[in-house]
């Protein structure tokens, strides 16, 4: 005979989520079945002998919380690492669409070089075009996981501006020191990207962990 237990799932916001808490769930011994929503935030799992401590010790593992608690964070989740790097690796491409658009349109179409602009200016303005591509391309992505634009959207809008921000930082710091000024060649290329993925990386780890904010 099948019992029924439902836990109070916190920091699911896509069906990525919902599939990877019910995927932990049912992966307990005893469970039979995991109806998992994150519009709700609930989980209702039928099983037979499984504890409620088990089950939401599965959930709290790969970063979501239960009843308002999470697992108590470490730095040794392998499988946190392996998906925050995930994460930030989408991330990095949409900035770096961006922002490197930005500096090549200002090194080679001389229309724009002979504005005068600064190269903070030209920095600044590399940073907010790589937010508005990672933006985009996250909309994009989610679209179909979402069921629509405007959702995706609103989720891709509210994912961490901190990692964002640091990664252009330090992509942009690492170009003006190396170059002096706002400019691509090849081989900065690779230093940049390297530098602009491992910054956010621990925070993103961070975020995943504590909280179960992600979505991919």
């Amino acid at each position: 005979m099948s019992d029924t237990i439902t836990l109070e799932v916190g920091g699911m916001t896509c069906d990525g989520c919902s599939s990877r808490v019910r995927d932990a769930l049912q992966s307990v011994s005893g469970v039979s079945s995991a109806e998992v929503s994150h519009e709700q935030g609930t989980a209702v799992i039928s099983h037979s002998g499984s504890s409620r401590e088990n089950l939401s010790s599965a959930v709290r593992a790969i970063g979501y919380t239960v009843d308002g608690l999470g697992e108590e964070f470490h730095w040794r989740d392998g499988s946190v690492w392996k998906q925050s790097a995930h994460n930030t690796k989408w991330c990095l491409i949409g900035c770096s669409i961006g922002d490197f658009g930005t500096i090549a349109a200002f090194q080679f179409i001389p229309y724009l070089d002979a504005l005068g602009w600064t190269a903070m200016s030209i920095m600044m303005l590399a940073m907010f075009n790589g937010i508005m591509t990672s933006i985009a391309l996250e909309t994009f992505i989610l679209i179909k996981q979402m069921g629509g634009i405007r959702e995706a959207f609103r989720v891709a809008i509210g994912m961490s501006l901190i990692s964002m921000i640091a990664m252009e930082s330090s992509m942009n710091a690492t170009d003006i020191l190396i170059m002096g000024e706002p400019s691509l060649t090849w081989w900065v290329i690779p230093i940049m990207l390297f530098v602009g993925f491992i910054t956010p990386w621990p925070y993103n780890y961070w975020r995943l962990k504590k909280y179960g904010l992600a979505c991919h």
